[in-house]
């Protein structure tokens, strides 16, 4: 009975949200990963004719768990922010917030950059299939989707830095204070340059920044360095 009452306290309902945010964030994360690194490079080495039964059967589904499991991931970590603002603060608050910054930029990708371009990719599939013309501009719709699904990749590598350390070393470190600032500006232009970048507003979609980008093996090596260089700047600023 205790167990049953303490489940509709405050704590057992942030602890519920915050168990079912790490269910949907493992299938968003998951699936992205899926796209990336085994969906992407299996297709070009498939028969038209079976990419495209792929794209019209698989793909679709795929897309809708990807899309609400982002939803409900940005949902549930909002309404644990809510439940308890008071103690998002401090070390702790602004690695959650740095990693929620993260988490809502890569929900916008999926929501209005890879869904609508991966409906018209879809739309072409099924068309080939029914013996009609390609899409003339297939090309680029399909470029689109990639860097943002890649650059997507790339920001889950610092954001899970940040949400995973949040308590166990981010919130263990010595108050950054008025340091903090020097933290948000710095992933402010990270997050900017790169998001920019996949947009195709610096260089263009063939630019130098974009070209790392599209590649899969830069996913880790991007992401990698990122991370590290954010946390030794944590680390500096804490000393």
């Amino acid at each position: 009975m205790v167990l049953a009452i303490s489940l509709f306290s405050k704590e057992g309902i942030h602890w519920i949200f915050r168990w079912w945010h790490v269910v949907f964030g493992v299938c968003w994360i998951g699936l992205l990963y899926y796209f990336n690194f085994v969906q992407v490079p299996a297709f070009p080495t498939m028969e038209a004719a079976h990419r495209n039964g792929a794209i019209d059967k698989i793909v679709p589904k795929a897309l809708w768990y990807f899309r609400m499991a982002a939803a409900a991931t940005a949902v549930s970590g909002i309404i644990m922010i809510g439940l308890y603002a008071n103690v998002y603060k401090y070390n702790y608050g602004t690695a959650i917030y740095m990693g929620s910054l993260i988490g809502l930029v890569m929900l916008a990708n999926v929501w209005l950059i890879i869904w609508p371009q991966q409906q018209i990719v879809i739309a072409n599939a099924r068309g080939l299939l029914e013996g009609k013309p390609a899409n003339p501009d297939i090309g680029p719709v399909g470029r689109k989707a990639l860097l943002a699904s890649r650059t997507n990749a790339i920001f889950s590598i610092p954001m899970l830095m940040f949400m995973t350390g949040a308590q166990n070393y981010f919130g263990q470190s010595d108050d950054l204070g008025s340091k903090r600032f020097v933290m948000w500006i710095v992933v402010l232009a990270v997050v900017v340059v790169l998001e920019l970048s996949a947009l195709g507003y610096i260089g263009g979609f063939d630019g130098p920044l974009t070209k790392p980008l599209a590649a899969q093996k830069n996913i880790l090596h991007i992401g990698g360095g990122v991370s590290v260089v954010l946390l030794a700047l944590w680390f500096i600023l804490a000393l």
